[in-house]
């Protein structure tokens, strides 16, 4: 059950305001996790936001959204702890 991972905009500008190291990274936890398994167990749903999740990679969060019907995730938020929600 392979979902495709589809980036919001803000991150795309974000991740490219990192150092490449560090956005790599993230880029490459998130393909691995959420390729496989949208609901990982560490992932947490946020509340007061109707089907958002959060994922902690280091110390930063990635917020995203997933759709059942066309198995894919939508990444709509990275940033780092204090400044994501």
């Amino acid at each position: 059950m392979n979902f495709t991972l589809e980036y919001d905009s803000h991150v795309l500008k974000f991740l490219s305001k990192l150092d490449k190291h560090i956005a790599q990274r993230i880029i490459d936890k998130l393909e691995e996790i959420l390729s496989i398994t949208p609901i990982p167990h560490d992932a947490k749903a946020i509340v007061g936001e109707h089907g958002v999740f959060r994922l902690r990679i280091g110390d930063f969060r990635a917020l995203y959204r997933i759709n059942f019907e066309v198995k894919k995730v939508i990444i709509v938020k990275i940033d780092n702890r204090e400044r994501v929600y």
